[in-house]
């Protein structure tokens, strides 16, 4: 039976979400090709990591060797191509990563095979692959069928297929010896640089309090700041904020910012531009709290709020604070 592969991205020792992404779809895609979902883990002892996977996928591919210990698209271009030629999946997909973007045309040029980038949505039927992708900032969805091939190449944007939790397949963890033989002079891994300190990620944040230009001024922030504080979430902000120069470019969700999907998305005085919305239409819960009854952000939330944000946020963060035994 064909396969539908999905590239595993660890970075270290933490597991990408866009690989349970990744998985949640592919358990869609073989119900309507059928075909068998399996997952490729690359590494150096990784092996333990590979039960968390085996309960999406029908096998696990687990290629250890040191050489793979730390990311390089030149060995996993190696490791991944020999999979593909021996295997013959129907099709790969790959993270729209830093990682993604490095790996995916070059293995798609080195194997000769059609490559759809920076997808959102795709479907098989009538023995055609379609993609749908986003044109022009995201004002445009783009639909397009990939010419018929034997195997396809796709990379999935992140925060874009909500992870689902289905019963366990029990998949079967198979060790493949690596194909690598020497080391790879072109490229190497030299340091980890972590985020400065006092950086933040946001897109690993559960819960997000988002601020716009109904904020006034940078000496309102740190209304908003204690209120997200009182959540026990994270402050984040649209582009207007950050071109003020009044929160850092690592709190920007959007297009141009960072894709997020937490529990929780409070977004305050944001109007919902396009680009905005982009980064932050997968959240769990979406509560927003803008004057403007025909603000754009309304069309994507779960529950609105038509108010003045410096009437609301004192009230909510009081109330937060009697709930949890606090003190204002």
């Amino acid at each position: 039976m064909r396969e539908i592969f999905v590239l595993i991205e660890h970075r270290q020792g933490q597991i990408r979400d866009i690989t349970f992404e990744m998985l949640s779809k592919g358990r869609e895609l073989i119900e309507k090709t059928g075909t068998e979902l399996t997952a490729i883990l690359f590494g150096k002892d990784v092996k333990h990591h590979a039960g968390a996977f085996a309960e999406y996928a029908k096998q696990v591919l687990v290629v250890e060797d040191a050489k793979l210990e730390n990311y390089n698209s030149d060995a996993y271009r190696v490791v991944l191509s020999n999979l593909i030629k021996e295997r013959k999946p129907m099709l790969t997909l790959i993270g729209h990563t830093s990682y993604g973007v490095d790996i995916a045309p070059s293995l798609a040029a080195s194997l000769n095979m059609p490559l759809a980038t920076d997808c959102i949505e795709l479907d098989y039927s009538n023995d055609t692959l379609t993609v749908t992708r986003q044109r022009y900032g995201g004002k445009v969805n783009e639909e397009a069928a990939l010419k018929k091939a034997e195997s396809y190449i796709v990379t999935i944007r992140q925060a874009t297929f909500p992870i689902q939790k289905k019963p366990s397949v029990n998949g079967q963890v198979i060790e493949v010896p690596s194909p690598l033989v020497e080391e790879i002079a072109t490229k190497r891994f030299i340091e980890y640089v972590p985020p400065p300190v006092g950086g933040v990620d946001i897109a690993s944040a559960e819960i997000l309090v988002g601020v716009g230009r109904g904020i006034k001024d940078v000496c309102n922030i740190p209304l908003v700041e204690n209120l997200a504080k009182a959540l026990g979430g994270t402050l984040a902000c649209s582009r207007p904020i950050v071109d003020k120069g009044w929160l850092p470019s690592d709190r920007q969700v959007g297009s141009s910012g960072k894709t997020v999907k937490p529990k929780l998305y409070l977004a305050l005085g944001i109007s919902g531009s396009f680009q905005h919305v982009l980064g932050m239409k997968s959240s769990g819960l979406i509560i927003s709290v803008n004057k403007d009854p025909n603000a754009p952000i309304f069309s994507v939330a779960d529950y609105g709020v038509v108010d003045d944000l410096f009437k609301i946020v004192p009230s909510l963060k009081n109330k937060i604070y009697d709930l949890k035994g606090l003190k204002t």
